[in-house]
């Protein structure tokens, strides 16, 4: 039930960044969705093998390699999907960055509050 909230949430917030950052073109509500669900998958399962690879650049930059391996995937999941278009990798980029953001303010509003004992 939880993937399902942060698959549409994602989903809202691909929405609301498409609307306002330029380069970024969301076809609808379904393109979104398809997006959120792809980006997961790309996530899950290239981005581990992606960072293995690139373990040395990674530490030569001090992690900053990691936006630039988010904005391949981004790029990667605009070649994928038809309702989807980011214009440019500087433009991807941003993308991920303001997605991040958002998805971890979002999720942390998620979360329940521990009982104390």
């Amino acid at each position: 039930m939880k993937l399902l909230i942060k698959l549409l949430l994602t989903a809202v917030i691909v929405l609301l960044l498409a609307h306002f950052l330029p380069g970024v073109n969301v076809a609808g509500l379904e393109a979104a969705i398809i997006v959120a669900v792809v980006l997961a998958i790309l996530n899950a399962v290239l981005k581990p093998i992606l960072i293995i690879l690139t373990i040395p650049i990674t530490i030569l930059t001090l992690g900053l390699f990691l936006l630039v391996i988010n904005a391949c995937i981004v790029l990667l999941a605009d070649k994928f999907i038809d309702g989807f278009a980011v214009n440019g990798f500087w433009t991807a980029l941003w993308f991920s960055i303001l997605l991040s953001i958002s998805q971890s303010i979002t999720y942390s509003l998620l979360k329940e509050k521990k009982k104390r004992n």
